[in-house]
């Protein structure tokens, strides 16, 4: 089967369109490393004396699961072969939300109404209409001026459909109106949020670009293409839809065992998707079905998921406290939370992977293992601490059967709508407590669902209801709220977690995030300790953490063993922290390091499409001596994303710094003028008069900065400092007051205020603060 090419032949080839989150995984860039800690944020002084602690031995990295077998690279074939021998899958898959999550635009596949229909929102006007065989759209492009531009191919088949639109040089953007396909109606996904054609969300925008936002997980063997000197994409793909080789891997292989029953493992596959470790499975789906930035172009069959991704750790601003989705994640963030997935249940446990639909209907899927017998009916699930009681029952619920609420996912998989009418479920499979929801804020079912009604006396039946308690150890998401919220016995919290075995690895990780707040002796130990953890995410979290810790020569000796690391987002990790030190000689280690760097740069590399993927390149060749090459990324990661100002910042500041200053300030007063709310032009350019001794004149800068962003730990405590040097002390003093009320957990701000007491002889008001932040962390080296 000759593979499909994206034909992108655009009559307006300068505008591009929108992805939306329901098909397009959204990206969280953490390994593009948005450096922005070289943009000279901290270059004020009277910030708090750098940390000193004694660097401990590193435990040797335990070996990952071993995923990858020996045989000769297989390649992709036509997946109609797939059917002679695997009839039944196939039935299952033709018709699935898999099948059929891209398609070519023609009249069979698009659903929505494109008979000269107008739709207006966000003060844009988009018309939907037909040119004989074809779909068009006229609607505003990346200039804001109206224009027609063709569909090309469709996203989805329901609860919304979603459509893919040319715009010459091989770009595919996903349009920012969607078709509701049980309302019948158009929508937008970003309604009352402003996105027009300044937007960074229009469709338009690098944001929306569908080749690199979503296509992989839309179809079978793709590949980007993009072509950096050129500026355009080659994307190609094996076949639309995620078909059979999307999770078995190209099964050229497969077809010669099946034609000489030859001895190749796994029957000529490279990976076992039925491997007894439900990791390589659970992995597998979790390519797509996660929130995570990719490490290259695809993905290799076979290797292990932190090979070629990033997935993101528990962030505030993707999860609440207890760990339930609340931005657009997916399921695996979730689903590595829970029991189940502790007790080695795997996505086919409960799903059919080929038609996509649950194995059994109503409680059914849950009462394989949850069931009056105490035991569970699936093979290789660890049914320990099941208790033998009837789930399915009002006794249980606490519900009329039929009922909402007698469902086990109405009260254990609550959810949230994204993109208008997507309904997803969230899969830690939590128990509902309204108490705690009052206590932390997190979402909880019963107040979710009865909405309206007094809290306070469902929160009383719930307790009525549940009499029974056993004493636990701290809660997760209990520490969790100590912990991001600064609170009394904060650091303890965060250290018993993490002292805790049987914690899973993606709360591990997400809690390593948080411990540079809270410093100590301790602290660093149980960094050390997870440098050897069994979970690559654990391992790169822990990296992190030791780089606030200690400085580059003293971290050479911890991280020196993770440049061999047998996964590739830990090895690029360690060679990254440890660049200033290698340019000096890691011994034994160099070489190592060498090859981890370079796998550093190719993943920069491959990613050249975007504009952080060249800002990181500025900034390692900058830290490599490679000066040369700096501003000519800088301006190209510029180029691919105009918006994008960390990479604007980083080139006013290395204009500055090459003696440009004159032609720095233009820029930066031009970029001011166009984007007069971006907050971090407006603390740049208060930091750069700093710089050159205008204090006063930074001040509305700086000012303007933290309004802008008031939850910003940066910017109001920049000002505070710059406010304290200029003699400002009470107006100081004043700003950390407030930083602190919001953000009670932000450690520079409370110590220089305690510092700025001090100074300013209100020694009473220090020795509060000290004596709380005792009581917050006691081990922190700032207090000795």
């Amino acid at each position: 089967m000759p593979k499909h090419k994206n034909k992108a032949a655009s009559p307006n080839p300068d505008s591009p369109p929108p992805l939306i989150k329901r098909y397009l995984f959204p990206v969280t860039l953490g390994i593009l490393l948005l450096a922005v800690a070289g943009i000279g944020w901290f270059l004020l002084s009277s910030t708090p004396p750098p940390l000193k602690l004694a660097p401990v031995s590193t435990p040797a990295v335990q070996p990952a699961t071993p995923r990858t077998v020996a045989i000769a690279p297989a390649k992709m074939v036509d997946e109609q072969q797939c059917q002679g021998c695997h009839g039944e899958q196939v039935k299952d898959w033709q018709g699935s939300h898999h099948q059929l999550a891209m398609q070519q635009a023609n009249a069979d596949t698009l659903l929505g109404d494109f008979n000269n229909v107008t739709f207006k929102a966000e003060k844009e006007a988009t018309v939907f209409s037909r040119k004989g065989d074809e779909f068009w759209v006229n609607t505003p492009g990346i200039d804001g001026k109206n224009a027609d531009f063709k569909v090309a191919y469709t996203f989805g088949i329901a609860p919304l459909q979603q459509y893919l639109i040319e715009v010459g040089d091989g770009r595919l953007q996903a349009l920012g109106v969607a078709w509701d396909t049980e309302k019948q109606r158009w929508f937008h996904l970003y309604p009352g949020q402003g996105v027009t054609f300044k937007n960074p969300l229009h469709w338009s925008k690098p944001s929306q670009n569908a080749n690199f936002m979503c296509v992989e997980c839309h179809t079978t063997g793709y590949k980007r293409n993009f072509d950096a000197a050129k500026n355009t994409f080659d994307s190609h793909w094996n076949s639309l839809g995620v078909g059979c080789q999307a999770c078995h891997g190209p099964a050229s292989s497969h077809l010669e065992w099946t034609a000489k029953k030859t001895d190749l493992i796994h029957a000529g596959f490279a990976v076992d998707l039925k491997d007894r470790n439900a990791t390589v499975e659970i992995e597998t789906c979790a390519r797509c079905h996660s929130r995570r930035a990719p490490l290259g172009d695809g993905y290799t069959v076979g290797k292990r998921l932190m090979d070629d991704y990033l997935p993101s750790v528990l962030t505030r601003e993707l999860y609440a406290l207890d760990g339930k989705i609340k931005d657009e994640v997916f399921e695996h963030g979730s689903f590595a939370q829970s029991k189940m997935f502790d007790k080695g249940v795997r996505c086919s446990n409960c799903h059919n992977p080929h038609s996509t639909q649950l194995k059994a209907p109503g409680n059914g899927v849950c009462l394989q293992c949850h069931n009056t017998a105490g035991k569970t009916t699936v093979e290789g699930v660890d049914g320990k601490g099941l208790q033998a009681k009837n789930y399915d029952s009002i006794e249980h619920t606490r519900h009329t059967m039929g009922q909402p609420g007698s469902q086990c996912v109405d009260c254990h998989m609550p959810g949230k709508f994204y993109m208008g009418n997507d309904f997803r479920h969230d899969h830690s499979f939590s128990i509902p407590n309204p108490e705690r929801e009052k206590k932390l804020g997190t979402p909880d079912a019963c107040l979710t669902c009865h909405q309206g009604k007094d809290s306070d006396k469902i929160t009383e039946q719930f307790k009525l209801w549940n009499t029974a308690s056993s004493p636990q150890a701290p809660r997760y998401d209990e520490s969790l709220w100590l912990i991001r919220n600064g609170q009394p016995g904060a650091a303890q919290a965060l250290y018993e977690q993490l002292q805790r075995s049987n914690l899973p690895a993606i709360q591990r990780a997400t809690l390593l995030a948080e411990l540079p707040m809270y410093p100590s002796e301790q602290a660093l130990k149980l960094a050390t300790k997870d440098l050897g953890n069994p979970a690559p995410q654990v391992r790169e979290s822990a990296i992190r953490a030791i780089n606030a810790f200690l400085p580059p020569a003293e971290r050479a000796q911890l991280l020196t063993p993770l440049l061999s690391d047998p996964v590739k987002a830990v090895r690029i990790a360690a060679a990254r922290d440890l660049l200033s030190v290698a340019r000096n000689g890691l011994g034994g280690a160099q070489d190592s390091w060498n090859a981890a760097i370079a796998e550093y740069e190719t993943v920069q590399k491959s990613l050249a499409e975007r504009g952080e993927a060249n800002l990181n390149l500025a900034m390692l060749y900058q830290a490599s001596g490679r000066g040369g090459d700096v501003e000519g990324l800088l301006r190209i990661a510029l180029q691919r994303d105009p918006d994008f100002y960390p990479a604007l910042v980083t080139l006013v500041q290395w204009l500055e710094a090459n003696g440009r200053t004159q032609e720095a300030q233009a820029l930066m007063v031009q970029s001011l003028k166009e984007h007069p709310d971006a907050a971090l032009l407006q603390h740049t350019q208060g930091l750069s008069l700093v710089r050159a001794g205008k204090a006063d004149q930074a001040m509305p800068f700086l000012r303007k900065a933290a309004q802008l962003e008031p939850q910003s730990p940066q910017y109001g405590y920049v000002l505070a400092v710059a406010l304290h040097d200029s003699g400002k002390v009470d107006a100081a003093c004043g700003e950390l007051e407030r930083l602190l009320k919001v953000q009670p957990a932000n450690r520079n701000a409370r110590l220089s205020l305690i510092q700025y007491y001090l100074d300013n002889g209100q020694e009473p008001k220090a020795q509060v603060l000290l004596q709380g932040w005792k009581k917050i962390n006691m081990g922190d080296p700032a207090l000795k």
